[in-house]
């Protein structure tokens, strides 16, 4: 009896301080760890491959793909950050009090960073859809840039700052060893939670709506003949309404996979994240992560052709970087 009960403990040899274990059965367990860590290996080596893409080729250079590359950029690293996730899936830390806050902060810091470039895609498509005349004008390169730059230095700021309690006493707040718990006051959680969710959704919406609003105007102004649009006029205007669609695509994916996890945080009586009883909704935050690039996939033929000559090995040929693939 005493053996049964050290093997639902996360450290037997500590036997009055441990955290337990959730037990399940081994064959779930193991098939959940199989599961997660090809969906984690699945998603850095995909976002690996926007990111060589984007970076290598010079025809990708554009400002709506310098957005998606700031996009990859952060699906990757959740994708790396997923593995202590999957760590915690039977309700166990094993590292240390200051590996678990350096891991939150970075998970936050990171998901924010994602949210953040969400908004920023949605901003890009407004002014493309809505403002075509003044588009290359309004948005270009190094605007792009500068918009992803900041986003990335506000993530890091905002939520270093709202975390240092736990960054400065990292596991003050566990009940036992083998917890990894961050607290978050009242006033911070309420800032957080406006900022990284009801904020940039209620903008990211409003946006998109819109967009489609146009897209759907334009299409029926296109199919009667009403706008008088030259050939060249009216291919751009598909593309582009192509463009909103794929990334609207993405847009709505990612609504589905966050809110979850952001509802939870609103239905909460506290500003309390206990990772270890929020892995379902921490899973489905991290999966948006996986099926982003197979969205690029499914609707860039660029992106199936980049794949390809990255995994032939093509890149490497001097010159390559000049390969028309669009």
């Amino acid at each position: 009896m005493n053996t049964l009960e050290e093997d639902e403990l996360c450290f037997p040899q500590l036997l009055n301080s441990s955290c337990r274990k959730i037990v399940r059965p081994h064959a779930i367990s193991i098939l959940i760890y199989i599961t997660l860590s090809a969906i984690s290996l699945i998603t850095v080596t995909l976002n690996l491959l926007v990111i060589i893409s984007i970076s290598h080729f010079k025809q990708l250079h554009n400002p709506t793909n310098i957005l998606l590359l700031s996009l990859g950029v952060s699906d990757f690293f959740v994708g790396l950050l997923f593995l202590f996730q999957i760590m915690l899936i039977d309700g166990c830390w094993f590292l240390s009090d200051q590996m678990c806050a350096l891991y939150v902060v970075l998970d936050y810091i990171i998901t924010s960073a994602s949210i953040g470039t969400m908004v920023l895609i949605s901003v890009d498509r407004y002014v493309a859809i809505c403002d075509p005349l003044h588009y290359h004008s309004k948005v270009t390169e190094k605007r792009a840039k500068i918009c992803v730059t900041m986003c990335w230095i506000g993530a890091a700021l905002c939520h270093s700052l709202l975390l240092r309690g736990n960054l400065q006493h990292p596991g003050r707040y566990n009940s036992c060893s083998g917890e990894c718990v961050v607290v978050v006051d009242y006033i911070g959680g309420f800032i957080d939670l406006c900022v990284s969710f009801i904020g940039p959704v209620t903008v990211i919406v409003v946006l998109y709506v819109r967009v489609f609003a146009v897209v759907v105007s334009q299409a029926r102004a296109m199919r009667s003949h009403i706008a008088a649009v030259t050939l060249q006029d009216s291919l751009s205007v598909k593309s582009e309404m192509k463009a909103a669609r794929t990334l609207g695509v993405v847009v709505v994916v990612f609504l589905i996979c966050v809110c979850p996890y952001f509802c939870v945080t609103l239905t909460g009586h506290e500003s309390l994240v206990n990772v270890s009883t929020t892995a379902f909704v921490m899973c489905l935050f991290y999966l948006n992560s996986c099926l982003n690039p197979l969205i690029y996939a499914l609707f860039y033929p660029w992106f199936r052709k980049s794949i390809k000559l990255i995994v032939t090995l093509q890149i490497l040929v001097p010159g390559s970087c000049e390969t028309s693939i669009v």
